[in-house]
């Protein structure tokens, strides 16, 4: 049985029999709210392994590097080991979820462009955001180290934007989390799926991602099954 190094909300991580390689195993468990709200998602940890799988070799045909080596089982990637940084960048499209709490802009809301914004990983803290400054002060990401994570977070978007615009869904707006491999290159890693990422169909606007598990929205299984379709059509 491989050594388990690491069980977080979504995944668990396994150790490989090469030091610079991790397993990585998704799971069906669901939380929302900082982890008050639990359940599961049927098949959500296949869905989400598949639709992170597919993107990643998107991203990198288009000068991406990740974290994937390949995909071993219908829930598990082999992964590259990463150094991972302590920060997460959101790139917003539009305006949903905490920005429209904190800033009052209308659920829907397109932006003038882009915006990233970052936030501390630190569940003891339910993961606040911060700003350049307060990166720099607790030195978390060297100043041209975030310059090229902002660089590489917009540049994702414009390739996923335009990769499911094609499929007929709004990429709202999506979580990145990077670290460093081995070698101390620069490499998007985690995931990218419903989890992380806020999907509406283009024609109808229905959320097709974690929304409908957070907010009791129904058809959740389905909303994850739609997106992975339309990720491998």
């Amino acid at each position: 049985m491989p050594e388990k190094l690491y069980e977080g909300k979504a995944k668990k991580i396994f150790a490989t029999d090469d030091p610079n390689l991790v397993s990585q195993q998704f799971k069906d468990d669901a939380t929302a709210f900082d982890g008050t709200k639990k359940s599961q998602i049927v098949h959500k940890g296949v869905s989400n392994a598949r639709i992170s799988a597919c993107l990643f070799r998107l991203l990198e045909d288009n000068g991406i590097a990740t974290q994937l080596i390949e995909q071993t089982a219908e829930d598990t990637l082999l992964t590259r080991k990463l150094d991972m940084y302590r920060v997460e960048l959101v790139v917003r499209n539009y305006a949903a979820g905490s920005i429209v709490k904190r800033l009052g802009f209308e659920e829907g809301q397109k932006f003038k462009k882009p915006l990233v914004e970052y936030f501390l990983k630190d569940d003891s803290l339910h993961d606040p955001l911060i700003t350049c400054m307060h990166i720099e002060e607790m030195g978390l990401v060297a100043k041209d180290e975030l310059q090229e994570l902002k660089a590489l977070a917009l540049r994702v978007n414009q390739i996923l934007s335009d990769f499911f615009a094609g499929r007929g869904i709004t990429l709202v707006d999506f979580k990145l989390e990077f670290g460093k491999d081995s070698e101390g290159n620069i490499i998007l890693g985690d995931e990218i799926s419903p989890d992380t990422c806020r999907f509406w169909d283009a024609e109808t606007g229905r959320k097709l991602d974690k929304d409908r598990f957070r907010f009791d929205l129904g058809d959740v299984e389905q909303a994850y099954e739609e997106i992975l379709n339309r990720v491998e059509g």
